[in-house]
């Protein structure tokens, strides 16, 4: 009765602090449902330039957002054992990595469209993509300030501010969307530019809303005060806990992003058809992001209150709640794809049936790995809240590349099974993730209870 009672207290816990995070990041995911919604009325070719072009934006983003996720199990922690000092120091440094990485990949952004034909995409689609990311890349250190704020707020399990914001966000997103891809409103019709101008307004907002609340919610840490003044130690502890999550959430988004090239090799039509499915598994995968946070946050307090007990039932609970929504996930793409998919369509779109032949199979692809994409998501927060980073960036260049990766690769090219055969490499890489992930994390929960 007792471990029941205390299941219940983690299961409310988790999901106080975790449904406005969930929230903010199916807000923050709406924006890219928009512009992908948007732009399939728009045209095909301008929606598959924007899945290259967000594909790749989101893969530099994630490369660049270590910092801002190490900043979570260490305020937490710091935070538990009341240390407001460090609390200060992790997270000024964390923003001060973030805005130099902002600043050293804008020539990759310049330059996008050689890169994308490099990589075998077709040249109108990637002079297409390459104009919208060099507008976009203005919105990275803006979106990269955010994700520092949001991982110190959520550490400190603040969470209701980021829900607000990031659906402000979301909505301005819309209306510029609509005001500069169509050129509605007497504005000019921009297409893939005016989605890119509009992410960097949100972006841009997003960040100084944040930065705002901020410094009026949190004053006893006075994050922006002296802004300017280094912390090499605490700067080099961000920087030692953030880069391999960096590099393991390059491996997991990377091998996305190396999943649109090589559906780009098969043809515009299957692209466009790959970007929805992604698109609706990157909506309900926000859940799972989610949720792994608040495991992060959670373990990391446990931690700083030595909390043996309360880490591992936390643990527990928070798995429980993954795969349970994962099923749910599961059944509604399984029961009803087609009406999914027809959401991202003009009814007039030639290619459309097409599109819902092939997007329906991807979709029945996505329900089979929604148990395993959950499941990875939670091992790697859970981990991270012990502040284990390292050896999960070995497990998933392993599953993603080496499994995942290869197999999308052999199951679509030598093989022939196009789109389809990428999506069985994914449900392949994230499997094997899953497994080691979760496997590593409990088996040194034991080896300390144990100890």
């Amino acid at each position: 009765m007792q471990r029941q009672r205390s299941y219940r207290d983690h299961a409310r816990a988790i999901l106080v602090l975790g449904l406005p995070l969930i929230g903010s990041h199916l807000a923050q995911i709406l924006i890219g449902v928009t512009d992908t919604v948007m732009m399939g009325w728009y045209g095909v070719t301008e929606l598959a330039a924007l899945v290259l072009g967000s594909t790749f934006f989101l893969l530099m983003f994630l490369l660049g957002s270590g910092f801002a996720n190490a900043v979570m199990p260490m305020v937490a922690e710091a935070a538990a054992s009341g240390n407001e000092r460090q609390v200060r120091r992790v997270a000024r440094m964390a923003l001060w990595l973030s805005l130099a990485y902002a600043v050293l990949i804008v020539p990759v952004f310049l330059w996008s469209g050689t890169i994308l034909r490099f990589l075998g995409q077709e040249p109108q689609v990637a002079d297409l993509a390459q104009l919208y990311l060099r507008i976009a890349v203005a919105g990275m250190g803006p979106a990269l300030i955010t994700m520092v704020l949001k991982s110190y707020l959520s550490a400190l399990e603040r969470t209701v501010a980021l829900l607000w914001v990031t659906i402000g966000a979301a909505v301005i997103n819309g209306i510029a969307n609509y005001a500069l891809i169509f050129g509605n409103w007497g504005f000019p019709e921009l297409g893939v530019a005016g989605a890119g101008i509009a992410s960097v307004v949100s972006n841009l907002l997003a960040a100084l809303a944040l930065a705002v609340h901020v410094a009026r919610a949190t004053p006893e840490h006075a994050l922006f005060h002296r802004f300017w003044r280094s912390d090499w130690e605490a700067l080099g502890r961000v920087f030692r806990l953030g880069w391999p999550i960096s590099l393991t959430m390059l491996s997991e988004v990377g091998l996305f992003s190396a999943s649109a090239i090589m559906v780009g090799w098969v043809g515009t039509t299957e692209l466009a058809a790959h970007g929805i499915a992604l698109q609706l598994a990157a909506i309900t995968f926000m859940v799972h992001l989610g949720l792994s946070g608040v495991a992060t946050i959670r373990v990391g307090r446990a931690v700083g209150r030595g909390d043996q007990a309360g880490l591992a039932d936390g643990g527990r609970v928070v798995t429980a709640l993954s795969v349970l929504f994962a099923l749910v996930a599961a059944l509604v793409f399984l029961g009803f794809p087609e009406a999914l998919i027809d959401l991202f369509l003009d009814p007039a779109e030639p290619a459309r049936a097409e599109i819902l032949r092939i997007g329906a199979i991807l979709l029945a692809l996505a329900a089979v790995f929604q148990l395993a994409d959950g499941a990875q998501a939670i091992g790697l927060g859970l981990l991270r809240g012990v502040q284990d980073t390292r050896a999960p960036m070995v497990i998933a260049g392993v599953s993603y590349w080496g499994v995942g990766a290869t197999c999308s690769y052999v199951l679509s090219q030598p093989l022939g099974l196009g789109a389809p055969g990428v999506w069985i490499g994914l449900v392949a890489g994230l499997t094997c993730a899953a497994v080691l992930l979760n496997l590593r994390f409990w088996r040194r929960l034991a080896g300390v209870g144990a100890g």
